[in-house]
């Protein structure tokens, strides 16, 4: 592929009532605007009657995404879409989120480095200063917010601002161990994303690994959602579990935990970075 042809790659993502008509429409406007369809996804589910699609195209260099935009309004407004199209190169500008467990923040910040993520990110905040000269050692700017009962509101209008001066289209809580405020949920609704163990709600409270192996669990987990006012209840986007004999100690489940915590959260990043998720009501649809 050259240059030019990478530079013209788009990706349209799209939800809407199920009906016929909707992927010729998408194609003739593809193919009379003179693009060329990459790869075409689509599920239609019969429960809440949504159709979804996910179009991987290019366009001749003459094409912009405003341009794209602008001609496919008209498409999007006779099948009363929720649509977007992004340029396929663009990195998702990310805010990361820590407290005192940093093996997702530093698993997260590896990947970014080495181009496994398409994401660019802005800042580091936490609620603590455990991780700043890691954060430093990446060249990213770390933002110390303390938060306190007290303090809660204005903290997270801190972050708020931050989200909005940085441009940034997604927020990933890396183990950040504090519970949002339901107007932060809703501001930043289907841009937020948390990762937990898979033990919920069997385990909650304090070291949920060593109440786990009092009761002899053979399989662990970690459930990566987007957030929302109902802790830990929001839609699934990835899931992943290890299974573990009788042998294991508290302590080697927990180092499991926290890798299979990382890749439950990894691909959760990747895949809504590549715009592969589209939220369903309570649920996703992924298409990965």
């Amino acid at each position: 592929m050259s240059p030019d042809d990478r530079n013209g790659q788009y990706v349209l993502t799209l939800s809407c009532p199920d009906k016929k008509g909707v992927v010729h429409a998408v194609s003739s406007y593809l193919f009379f605007t003179g693009c060329n369809i990459e790869d075409s996804q689509q599920f239609g589910d019969h429960d809440t009657g949504l159709f979804f699609m996910r179009v991987h195209f290019s366009a001749e260099p003459s094409m912009s995404a405003e341009k794209l935009r602008a001609s496919f309004a008209a498409v999007g407004d006779s099948f009363h879409m929720d649509w977007q199209i992004h340029r396929a190169d663009e990195k998702m500008r990310v805010i990361l989120m820590v407290s005192k467990f940093g093996h997702c923040l530093n698993d997260l910040l590896f990947r970014s480095r080495i181009g496994a993520l398409p994401i660019e990110i802005a800042a580091v905040v936490s609620n603590h200063t455990e991780f700043s000269e890691l954060v430093d050692s990446y060249n990213i700017p770390f933002h110390h917010i303390p938060v306190t009962r007290d303090t809660k509101a204005q903290a997270e209008a801190q972050l708020l601002e931050l989200v909005r001066a940085e441009n940034v289209e997604l927020v990933v809580l890396a183990r950040y161990m504090q519970v949002l405020s339901d107007d932060l949920c809703k501001a930043l609704s289907g841009r937020i994303i948390n990762i937990h163990h898979s033990f919920l709600p069997s385990f909650k409270g304090a070291k949920p690994y060593h109440q786990a192996h009092a009761r002899g669990v053979k399989l662990i987990g970690a459930t990566a959602h987007y957030v929302t006012a109902d802790l830990d209840e929001g839609p699934i986007i990835e899931q992943e579990v290890e299974r573990v004999g009788h042998e294991v100690t508290p302590d080697q489940l927990v180092a499991i935990g926290r890798d299979v915590e990382c890749q439950a959260l990894a691909r959760a990043v990747k895949w809504h970075s590549e715009r592969r998720v589209l939220l369903n009501g309570s649920r996703t649809v992924v298409f990965a």
